[in-house]
């Protein structure tokens, strides 16, 4: 669990998110004729910058870039299907599917130019984007995606870290009207080669009680308990508007139709940036994170043209290291080729 030097921490989501509206972010949906994907927008400031979050994640998560980036791009964040106020679609998740609401997305609301940034399985949507909708991608930046690490059979079998995870995520949340979010909180996580961490149970038991309590007062809307620190409050946010059978399609293998790393690579031709966070290796479960040196390594090698850039983040780049991830976004942003409007910079 995050902890916080400074209690006032716990108050500040609430800040952006009223900050958010301020800057003149609003919510909306695209009916693609298949499913509605919800998605909040920004002023129109330069170049059209989208952010498709982690899975369980939703647009929230970007919460603490959202205003800085605005000022700069009409930035457009969105919620997968299966996720957050979009529409769920169990039995019908693949990147070929998810791909199909990208490109209704970007020719119907978001037009040319956008550069299209993905952390985790968002970072493979963004690259998927690249290759099939590239009239309209100008750029593409992968928040510490897991190309390669997220293709079989080494996801299974080899580095199987956040397989496991997944696999995890489906036994406790799998029962959508008898779930207890709090279990999720209960997995192991390595945090060195040799060395695990759990959270303690009486923080697990004191969470499920507080949402138990959150449920039964407000049956049928998102968990969103507004004292607890904000990562915990995100990602319970997260979870409880998350359709299980989006990580089941990774576990039983669904997802992977339509999209074939190093192909994709080696087609990519708009400009390109990988952020890389923190990873080590466990005995135990292989590659903790998205990516190693290595896979980074054969990223330059398939897309010689591809930006770098190494941030010691946690995975979820933008939520943890914030000012890092936005000078990251201006810095690719600014060599890009102008469009003939106020691009960021």
């Amino acid at each position: 669990m995050q902890t916080y030097a400074n209690p006032y921490e716990r108050l500040s989501g609430i800040v952006e998110l009223r900050a958010i509206r301020a800057a003149g972010f609003t919510e909306r949906q695209l009916d693609t004729g298949s499913v509605r994907l919800n998605y909040v927008v920004g002023p129109d400031n330069g170049r059209p910058l989208v952010l498709l979050p982690a899975q369980t994640g939703t647009w929230n998560s970007y919460q603490r870039v959202l205003v800085s980036l605005s000022r700069h791009f009409r930035v457009y964040a969105v919620d997968v299907r299966g996720h957050g106020k979009s529409t769920w679609t169990p039995g019908r998740y693949s990147w070929a599917s998810i791909g199909t609401d990208m490109t209704a997305f970007l020719h119907r609301v978001v037009g040319p130019g956008a550069i299209v940034s993905g952390n985790s399985s968002g970072g493979l949507i963004a690259l998927w984007c690249a290759v099939n909708v590239a009239d309209h991608v100008a750029g593409v930046i992968l928040e510490d995606a897991p190309v390669f690490s997220a293709e079989m059979p080494r996801f299974r079998d080899r580095d199987r870290f956040v397989y496991s995870g997944l696999e995890y995520a489906v036994r406790v949340l799998g029962d959508v009207e008898h779930r207890d979010l709090a279990d999720y909180l209960r997995q192991r996580v390595p945090v060195s080669e040799t060395r695990e961490r759990q959270v303690p149970e009486w923080i697990v038991s004191f969470v499920s009680r507080r949402v138990r309590a959150f449920q039964a007062r407000h049956p049928g809307r998102p968990v969103d308990i507004w004292y607890f620190p904000r990562a915990l409050r995100v990602l319970l946010r997260s979870l409880s508007m998350f359709d299980p059978d989006f990580a089941r399609a990774f576990v039983d293998g669904r997802m992977y139709a339509g999209l074939d790393h190093a192909d994709a690579l080696r087609r990519i031709t708009c400009p390109l940036l990988v952020l890389h966070a923190d990873w080590h290796r466990s005995e135990r479960y292989g590659l903790v994170g998205a990516m190693d040196d290595d896979d980074a390594a054969r990223i330059r090698q398939l897309a010689p043209h591809a930006q770098y850039r190494r941030i010691p983040a946690n995975h979820v780049i933008h939520m943890f290291k914030p000012r890092r991830f936005i000078a990251a976004v201006l810095d690719f942003a600014r060599s890009l080729p102008q469009t003939g409007r106020a691009d960021a910079g």
